[in-house]
């Protein structure tokens, strides 16, 4: 297992590095999305904002609805940036990959069958950060750069500015690589040979 420093956005190379089991801190941009934003996104079919499109190139997307406090001038200060469960949003990540050229999904829990054959198809990787780390996400988030559909406030699409955002781990990566699959799978070989113990 190795540690890696990336700078968004990224690049094939980048991905193509990357192991399940690896270890990451990211620096540049992040933009936020969620349920709300995706569901406006692909289901019902509305356009994303033309300025929004081009920055998506090489992206990450973290699965999140951030607290924030909107200031007198308009812009928005955090207040909490966590991560929220990425089952929900499973079914959209092959429509972030190959029609927005987003390279890596932030989350938490994994992602089901149809999204990580998105991730093999497209050259993908999904990052896990650790459950109850909102507090030291929000400090490593810098400045909201951004934001977008803000009529579905707090599922947003935001753009963070981040530094040393992690660590994550690579859970599962571009090669097929799995751990949420290797620790089922652990699980299950353990199980079997305590049941035939019996």
């Amino acid at each position: 297992m190795a540690h890696y420093r990336l700078k968004a956005p990224l690049t094939n190379e980048d991905i193509d590095q990357l192991r399940a089991g690896d270890t990451v801190v990211l620096d540049g941009v992040i933009f936020g999305v969620r349920d709300a934003n995706l569901i406006r996104l692909f289901d019902k079919g509305v356009e994303l904002p033309e300025d929004l499109i081009p920055q998506l190139e090489g992206g990450i997307a973290l699965h999140t609805a951030p607290g924030v406090k909107q200031l007198e001038d308009g812009s928005y200060e955090k207040v909490s940036i966590g991560t929220t469960t990425s089952y929900r949003m499973d079914r959209f990540t092959r429509g972030l990959m190959n029609q927005y050229g987003v390279k890596a999904i932030v989350g938490k829990g994994g992602l089901l069958e149809e999204g990580c054959q998105a991730l093999l198809d497209e050259n993908g990787c999904y990052f896990t950060i650790l459950g109850g780390s909102a507090a030291l996400e929000t400090t490593q988030v810098k400045e909201i750069e951004g934001v977008w559909w803000e009529d579905l406030m707090p599922e947003a699409i935001w753009k963070f500015q981040v530094e040393d955002f992690g660590p994550l781990i690579v859970s599962i990566d571009a090669h097929g690589g799995n751990k949420y699959k290797d620790v089922k799978d652990e699980a299950k070989k353990n199980l079997d040979a305590m049941i035939e113990n019996l």
